[in-house]
């Protein structure tokens, strides 16, 4: 629940213009394009906190394996099969089945598997079997089961099943469960979760269900000598050096209880650690490191591997400590029941940050926004960090100059909604996003015996929709032109319009024909956006108009609208405070899921048309020592390479584990 998803660039331009000696854009193939990001204010660092937040770097990257074999157990073999390919065969220029095998390989090392990174369905190879099989036996490998797995559509057809019929346990390719099913899994943890524990444990966060001999349904836990083991042991190495290099005790503490943590696998232990991490708000660097994120789980409880550095940018931030500063006020003012509002709201800090080092389910797609941690009883007792990701969406801005084409162009109805897209849309964008992550994820409560499990495969979608919706009717409050954040009472709205524009129409552009929309953050915007437009339709709050053809949405009544938003976010903050699966459940699968396919179809071909790539993401600058005339590492200096599939390599090599 504590990550604000990259979608397309907002088409603003932002006062930074683009330098044309950095090129942002490095690669680009099938629905996908590969960026770079620089790292502001490193040159500001100390000496110590360089060297701090290169161990840090290390020990986020050192997960990479993790994360893959979380995704599908078959994927680490796949990969290796790549490596080998790649490092031993010479490139055929020209030749088509080695450029169709050249993209099926950049797919899988950005997907981090064998399933694409946001669809979740399984990536099938452009070229021939037989032609990847002569690749395999040109590098030295010999493995007809691999090559059945990577060509057979029905071998684990989907990372996270979506498909409401079966059994979504049993039908999912990761590797959180073997030879269980749903029904055995939920009994598992019901037998054992205590409902009444004011301080409950996040059960199943960091292992795999499974059967052991006696056919007894047991949990395999990942740290120290268990599963992971030799990763988990480098990350530690790792986290090791950075404490002993730490900006303060808090830091020093925080680390040593996370390293406890991998060595025991003790749930108690990791929400220790996000106490602790908690505290920490006078450090420039900072990081992230663990299992964290459910979305992979369809049930929600087991948590990706996910590695995060950043330091902070002080100028920037100035704008989320002031959200923080007042954040009762804006809990006290919330539109929901005040049953499920806090009466007091802890320890909320929020910063904007600058990425240093993406790595697991961070890379190379990542979110623009995170707030963590995700124990909801953590977050009311002891508070929660929010950061706003500048270096990242600046990226995508900039990189979106290099380009001829825009969507807002293609989708925005009018040139009255370009020119406010283009006037406030990029603060607007921001400004949404901080109040997502620094105040939509902290708000609210669960009544006393709700599990913060209760809504299941619907839980992250819910919980997405609900921070949006906080974010989108504070926007639009005379408090934010008061507090001197939003620059201009009507600046709100170029967020009301894209939000919609991208809910009903733009993003789809990412979903293939005839598939339903199956991701967490996209089913939180089609849900948010499409029943804004059912239930406002008799007032024409949002009108479907079509001009030359093409179907537009066109926000009619923002203040209506504003409305909307709050009516929604008080019933899902009502369903998620009581643990009303049915009526969650309900709202997604009405609103989130299906798309009408004649407007799929011409969203499709108009996106086609501009030639842009739905998805982005990033490689990491080099963080490398300089070394003085002695051997003595005297800096560290970021170097900003262009090779995407070197990278991939380089990390296969230096940081392989498993």
């Amino acid at each position: 629940m504590g990550v604000a998803a990259g979608v397309a660039a907002c088409d603003a331009p932002v006062k930074e213009p683009a330098e044309p000696a950095f090129k942002y854009t490095i690669d680009s193939f099938a629905d996908l394009k590969v960026m770079r990001y620089r790292i502001p204010g490193w040159e500001s660092l100390s000496f110590q906190q360089k060297e701090y937040a290169y161990h840090l770097a290390e020990a986020a990257k050192y997960g990479r394996d993790i994360l893959w074999d979380q995704n599908c157990k078959e994927n680490l073999r796949l990969r290796h099969v790549l490596e080998a390919i790649l490092e031993n065969v010479d490139a055929e220029e020209g030749n088509a089945d080695y450029d169709a095998f050249l993209t099926y390989a950049k797919r899988v090392f950005f997907s981090n598997g064998m399933h694409h990174h946001y669809a979740e369905d399984k990536i099938l190879p452009g070229c021939s079997r037989e032609y990847f099989a002569s690749l395999m036996e040109a590098a030295g490998v010999s493995d007809p089961e691999l090559l059945e797995i990577i060509y057979n559509p029905a071998i684990y057809p989907q990372r996270r099943s979506t498909e409401t019929s079966g059994d979504i346990v049993k039908n999912s390719a990761v590797n959180f469960y073997d030879g269980v099913t749903r029904e055995e899994v939920e009994k598992y943890y019901a037998s054992i979760a205590d409902p009444n524990d004011p301080e409950p444990i996040s059960y199943g966060l960091n292992t795999k269900v499974v059967k052991n001999e006696k056919g007894k349904v047991v949990e395999l836990p990942w740290k120290v000598g268990g599963i992971y083991s030799a990763a988990l042991e480098k990350i530690c190495e790792e986290l090791s050096k950075a404490a002993a290099v730490a900006e303060n005790d808090i830091q020093k503490r925080a680390i040593a209880l996370l390293i406890d943590y991998y060595k025991t696998g003790d749930l108690r232990t990791w929400d220790k650690f996000n106490i602790e991490w908690v505290k920490d708000t006078l450090g420039t660097v900072d990081f992230i490191n663990g299992f964290i994120e459910d979305y992979n789980d369809p049930l929600g409880r087991k948590a990706s591997w996910e590695g995060y550095v950043n330091i902070k940018d002080f100028e920037a931030s100035r704008r989320t400590e002031i959200l923080s500063q007042n954040a009762q006020w804006f809990e006290d003012n919330s539109p929901v029941d005040p049953r499920f509002r806090k009466e007091k709201v802890k320890g909320v800090s929020a910063k904007v940050i600058n990425a240093v080092c993406l790595a697991g389910d961070s890379y190379p797609s990542t979110p623009i926004g995170i707030n963590l941690p995700n124990a909801d009883w953590i977050r009311k007792e002891h508070g929660s960090k929010s950061v706003t990701i500048a270096n990242i969406t600046h990226t995508y801005d900039l990189a979106a100059q290099e380009l001829p084409n825009s969507t807002l162009k293609e989708f925005a109805y009018s040139k009255k909604e370009i020119e406010l897209a283009k006037k406030w849309g990029t603060i607007a964008d921001e400004i949404h996003t901080d109040l997502h992550e620094c105040l939509g994820h902290a708000s609210g409560q669960l009544l006393p015996g709700v599990s913060s499990t209760a809504m299941g495969e619907y839980a992250s979608a819910l919980e997405e929709a609900r921070a949006d919706l906080f974010g989108l009717y504070y926007t639009a409050d005379p408090k934010m032109v008061e507090l001197g954040i939003m620059p201009d009472p009507e600046a709100y709205k170029a967020e009301y319009a894209n939000y919609i524009r991208n809910g009903l129409m733009v993003q789809f552009t990412r979903v293939e024909l005839g598939r339903p929309n199956t991701e967490a953050h996209m089913q939180n915007r089609k849900l948010v956006a499409e029943w804004c437009y059912e239930k406002g339709a008799k007032d024409k709050v949002i009108v479907k108009k079509v001009k030359d053809g093409k179907t537009y949405f066109v926000v009619n009544d923002y203040v209506k609208l504003r409305a909307l938003f709050a009516e929604l976010l008080a019933e899902i903050q009502r369903i998620k405070s009581e643990g009303d699966y049915q009526a969650g459940k309900a709202l997604i699968e009405t609103y989130a899921v299906n798309i009408d396919p004649e407007l799929h179809k011409e969203v499709k071909a108009r996106y086609e048309s501009l030639g842009l790539k739905p998805y982005g993401g990033f490689i990491n600058p080099e963080i490398r020592p300089v070394l003085s005339a002695e051997g003595a590492v005297v800096d560290y200096e970021p170097v900003y390479t262009d090779d995407y599939l070197g990278q991939m390599l380089l990390y296969g090599k230096k940081y392989g584990t498993l």
